[in-house]
């Protein structure tokens, strides 16, 4: 399932695998099948969204700028 009412195309499902919680904000690791993502969000909504590690979620990728580095 995707959300269909955003304008982001970049959505990736994924099961949480782990949560660093800060006093302001935390870090939220994602495992997809294109790898794991960390996404730092506020604490705050952490707990309004209830979310803990195993919780599925949809990762949304939205970049306005890409950089490229020569390996």
């Amino acid at each position: 399932m995707t959300i269909q009412s955003i304008n982001v195309r970049n959505q990736l499902k994924g099961t949480i695998q782990e949560i660093v919680k800060g006093d302001v904000v935390s870090e939220v690791d994602v495992v997809t099948a294109s790898g794991v993502f960390t996404s730092v969000i506020t604490t705050r909504s952490v707990i309004e969204l209830d979310l803990q590690i195993g919780s599925q979620v949809i990762v949304l990728i939205k970049s306005t700028d890409v950089s490229l580095a020569k390996l």
